[in-house]
């Protein structure tokens, strides 16, 4: 953790009390409020940029935009608490810095530990979690889950405001189609303030999704609205006095560059990120803060993992980036005309996230740039896909986190002879600050078909290599097809006794087929993705210890290879390590496996199993799924 001041004093932060009835502000009372955003955006600048100065990157340009509707509705519910439910939730999770600040300012934690933002075991990751960071008043998900809920909300205090900040990003999702109906059938008084700045990860919503207009399309559904420059207090103010005393929801839309006055940032797509430390440094200092007081900065440096793993190679690289770089293989063989008739590639706003961007750049005859809408975009790769043998192939990338939000859909595609290519990264929890809300955890949950559907197959690939070989494998193949990456980048796995590439020149993947990656007599640890390299740096050091132990990579996750567990079912233990859930995964499944078969080697599984501590590579550890954790773990199903 930091030991440092946070050079924003946020004793100076006023608390002001506004009347929504009093639709001007006093000169006074406007300087009071311009005061107080320009404290709640110092700080926002100021404790945000550690995550850039720690590697564990973060968000300002949301919190940064959102402080001048935040601060004058503080002051509304400052004047009349008893008139308002006690929350400001939030729609965009990412903008977490927010209510960070706020329980700072409200007492809840220390000003200075801010600067630990994002930090492990800080409880300060990079999305609000209820119980978990003092003051944090809701878990907010990921884009689009609280309209919904505050309908709810709304619904059982009748007599309050209910406040929810939105974003021309997640208003996106479906899910608020959705709560805006339920709204205004109900009447609820539900206000919205939604920041319409136009930028997204990937892109601009005014470019890549035309046709989208955040306030027709509130309006169409019945809401009132009302809109304001967001920079201007007097727009802004009188507009949110507006909105909080129509009856009824409503919703106010904001319109602003994002990350104005920030330079280097304002209005660009980096400014969805975390503000670098040069540019943080740069806007402090002409706000007025000196060398010294950000002298901070310095003393925070990114920190890796410091276990040397056994078995496989110094080099990484990011299976997620890879995969975009063996669909380009795939597409290199065909005609611009061949793959516009036979490929589409849809993104949902997170091409540099998933490996999409480089289709973008280098086959964008094929490439759909979209917004934030998981379960549309996943339908219409199934409906370009509809009724195919394989030849035509969507193809659809998201986080696995949200692979939860598509499952209806991965049926309807199912039973409507759909052929999709999905590619879902950031599974497990390796390296995901952002924390619970987007770990992929339940990669099985797309394995949804009855016993005689069409089948369904999930990948993992160990390394870069087989992500290759998988990719150009299982491409043109019919039905759904399910690849998962990591966000955390994978060594590559050697073979035995070399620093020969396991999956190099000469590998042909064979889909449902398991690989001995190592031979052994005492039993056998059965694992896949990220875990590979975890798992057989335990296996080795064992091994160098005399017990001979064997180690099993299984890509295809959710098909029983006969001729295999015969194999490592036959010996004294069976042990599965996975990064994802404990309870949904394949730990949870291999026991049937084996007593169907008649097979009874001692039995033990290790996954995910409890809410994440922040961090990066950390995440692995807290998990108990550290290099020793899986050695120990072995002696105990081993008996020695």
């Amino acid at each position: 953790m930091v030991s440092a001041k946070l050079p924003v004093d946020l004793s100076k932060f006023k608390k002001l009390s506004f009347d929504p009835q009093n639709t001007q502000l006093s000169s006074q009372q406007k300087q009071d409020l311009q005061h107080n955003i320009d404290i709640f955006r110092d700080a926002i600048v100021a404790f945000t940029a550690t995550g850039a100065a720690r590697g564990v990157a973060g968000h300002t340009g949301g919190p940064f935009d959102t402080a001048p509707e935040v601060c004058i509705l503080l002051a509304m519910m400052n004047g009349s608490p008893e008139k308002f439910v006690d929350a400001l939730f939030d729609e965009a999770g990412h903008r977490v810095a927010t209510q960070y600040l706020l329980a700072a300012i409200n007492g809840d934690i220390d000003p200075d530990h801010l600067l630990d933002y994002r930090e492990a075991n800080s409880k300060l990751p990079g999305h609000p979690e209820l119980g978990l960071t003092p003051g944090i008043k809701f878990s907010s998900g990921r884009l689009g889950h609280m309209w919904a809920m505050a309908n709810g909300v709304a619904m059982k205090n009748k007599d309050k405001t209910v406040l929810l900040l939105g974003s021309d990003g997640s208003q996106q999702e479906g899910n608020d189609a959705e709560a805006a109906r339920i709204a205004m059938a109900r009447n609820l008084n539900v206000k919205l303030f939604v920041d319409n700045n136009d930028v997204t990860i990937a892109g601009k919503p005014s470019e890549y999704l035309k046709g989208y207009e955040i306030g027709r399309t509130l309006a169409g559904h019945g809401l009132h609205v009302v809109r304001a420059n967001g920079e201007d207090l007097d727009s802004l103010y009188p507009k949110v006095c507006d909105v909080l005393t129509h009856s009824g929801p409503a919703a106010l839309v904001v319109d602003r560059k994002m990350a104005p006055k920030i330079e280097g940032l304002e209005g660009t797509v980096k400014a969805h990120d975390v503000v670098p430390v040069d540019i943080a440094r740069k806007y402090l200092t002409s706000r007025g803060y000196t060398q010294e007081q950000l002298a901070f900065y310095d003393d925070i440096k990114p920190r890796s993992n410091p276990w040397k793993y056994r078995g496989s190679s110094k080099d990484k690289a990011a299976n997620r980036m890879i995969f975009g770089e063996a669909v380009n293989m795939v597409l290199d063989g065909l005609s611009k005309d061949e793959a516009t008739r036979r490929v589409m590639v849809i993104d949902s706003d997170l091409e540099g996230s998933t490996g999409l961007k480089a289709i973008h750049q280098k086959h964008p005859e094929v490439y759909v740039p979209c917004g934030v809408m998981e379960r549309g975009n996943f339908s219409a790769a199934a409906g370009f896909g509809f009724g195919s043998d394989g030849s035509i192939q969507g193809v659809f990338s998201t986080f696995s986190a949200f692979l939860e939000m598509i499952i209806s859909e991965v049926t309807m595609a199912r039973l409507n002879d759909c052929t999709v290519l999905s590619h879902f990264s950031h599974s497990g929890v390796d390296e995901i600050a952002d924390n619970t809300c987007h770990f992929g955890l339940n990669h099985f949950f797309a394995d949804n078909g009855l016993m005689d559907a069409a089948s369904t197959t999930l990948y993992f690939p160990a390394d870069g290599e087989q992500m290759k070989a998988v990719v150009q494998k299982v491409f043109f193949q019919k039905g759904l097809r399910f690849i998962f990456s990591t966000r955390s980048k994978l060594p590559y796995i050697y073979k035995e006794g070399t620093e020969d590439l396991l999956y190099g020149d000469g590998y042909e993947f064979v889909p449902g087929k398991d690989e001995f990656i190592r031979k052994g007599s005492a039993g056998y640890v059965v694992t896949y993705g990220d875990m590979v390299y975890r798992s057989l740096d335990a296996v080795e050091r064992l091994r160098e210890e005399g017990l001979d132990i064997g180690l099993v990579n299984k890509p295809t996750l959710n098909v029983v290879d006969e001729d295999s567990i015969k194999i490592y079912g036959s010996t004294g233990f069976v042990l599965v390590v996975e990064s994802i859930a404990q309870k949904t995964g394949l730990g949870s499944r291999m026991g049937t496996y084996l007593l169907e078969r008649k097979l009874t080697p001692k039995y033990h599984a290790m996954g995910a199993r409890k809410e994440g501590s922040g961090g990066l590579y950390e995440q692995v550890n807290e998990q108990g799924l550290g290099p020793d954790d899986v050695v120990a773990a072995i002696r105990k199903v081993a008996g020695k």
